[in-house]
């Protein structure tokens, strides 16, 4: 018999599919465990706020009506809060939709893309898609004071005529770290301007740190400039699936063009409109991180493991050894967290920030899972 997988496209043949951490049901199935936690999605523990959990359910009867293809209300209070015009800013399906949109709309098999070695793991599934080359560049080593993280220098090194577009997570997942306003300025406006340059801001609400960039304030200035953004992280909207990305309005012209009707529901337009006005919720879910952070550094440090800086809501453990077994092991106490194997870390686990209780039992369980 014939194999009707044989007719599919040849990058998509040889594609490795994004593989979701595990499911709190899928745990508690396999290995009869209740009551167990997950810290391997990145995801708020607090969920989302009073404001967005109101408006889903006042919206709820209207789910038998498409919702508005444009979502004007929402790129209405986007527009406000970045102060950039409506015809900038493209909505998607969580902002892993609009990277593939880019890749979409921007990448054939004659050009070529380039992202850092540890980048997000969606960014080569986009780019394979497509039938484009990826140019991946060596991230910094692991004694570097951001281990892992992007070196401008050797991204800068694979741009040839060809490249189209580059991907830069900042702060980066899986590992946390995070590239400073001026080298990353002077990256972007020494990039060609027939390439364009996408910086992912997922984790951007949950940074503190003095001076971090928020690229959104350069599109004015760099019209090859996209800036990515998700409702999934500090907001707690990660079930509904809602992101978008900010760029010239030429720019999403083109991704608006491959955007599939309707990619957003009514319940995500609703929930991610009342959460921009949900600051006390963003706050709250910002402060709970923060000492999360602490909680969980100082827990490592009585380990004696070593770990990675981090600006996101995770931070990425080296365990001295191959991490899976130790995935396994914490699995069994009813703990889900993250191996990274499939980004060459095979030795490292990512970990959710949780709450309080959440961390103390996720250090007790890689302590036990230690040995």
């Amino acid at each position: 018999m014939t194999d009707p997988a044989a007719y599919a496209a040849a990058a998509v043949r040889d594609l490795a599919p994004y593989l979701p951490g595990k499911p709190l049901e899928e745990l508690e199935r396999e290995y009869g465990i209740r009551e167990s936690i997950k810290l391997a999605s990145n995801e708020n523990p607090l969920g989302p706020g009073p404001r967005a959990l109101a408006a889903i359910a006042a919206t709820a009867g209207e789910i038998g009506l498409y919702p508005d293809g444009s979502g004007h209300a929402l790129k209405q209070a986007l527009a406000r809060k970045h102060g950039w015009p409506l015809e900038g800013i493209t909505l998607g399906n969580g902002s892993n939709d609009v990277l593939v949109l880019i890749a979409e709309a921007f990448l054939t098999a004659q050009s070529e893309a380039v992202y850092s070695q540890y980048g997000f793991a969606v960014y080569p599934i986009a780019v394979q898609a497509t039938g484009a080359t990826s140019r991946v560049a060596p991230a910094h080593p692991a004694d570097h004071r951001m281990p892992f993280g992007h070196d401008l220098e050797a991204l800068a090194a694979r741009l040839n005529e060809r490249t189209r577009v580059v991907f830069l997570a900042n702060p980066n997942n899986p590992t946390g770290t995070w590239v400073e306003a001026d080298p990353l300025k002077r990256f972007i406006a020494a990039v060609p301007a027939a390439t364009l340059v996408v910086v992912d801001e997922a984790y951007i609400d949950y940074v503190q740190e003095p001076g971090f960039p928020d690229a959104s304030r350069w599109l004015a200035e760099f019209p090859n400039l996209i800036v990515t953004r998700t409702f999934s992280k500090a907001y707690g909207l990660a079930g509904v699936r809602v992101g978008y990305a900010l760029s010239h309005p030429a720019v999403a012209d083109m991704l608006n063009r491959v955007r599939q009707p309707f990619n957003v529901n009514s319940l995500a337009l609703a929930a991610a409109l009342a959460a921009l006005e949900d600051h006390e919720h963003l706050q709250r879910s910002v402060a709970v991180n923060r000492s999360g952070m602490e909680q969980v550094r100082t827990g490592l440090d009585a380990i004696g493991l070593r770990h990675v800086p981090s600006l996101g809501n995770f931070v990425l453990i080296d365990c001295g050894r191959p991490a899976a077994t130790v995935y396994e092991a914490m699995l069994r106490q009813g703990v889900i967290v993250r191996p990274v194997a499939n980004y060459q870390l095979p030795n490292h686990l990512r970990v959710t920030i949780g709450t309080q209780t959440q961390n103390e039992r996720m250090l007790a369980a890689l302590k036990q899972a230690l040995g």
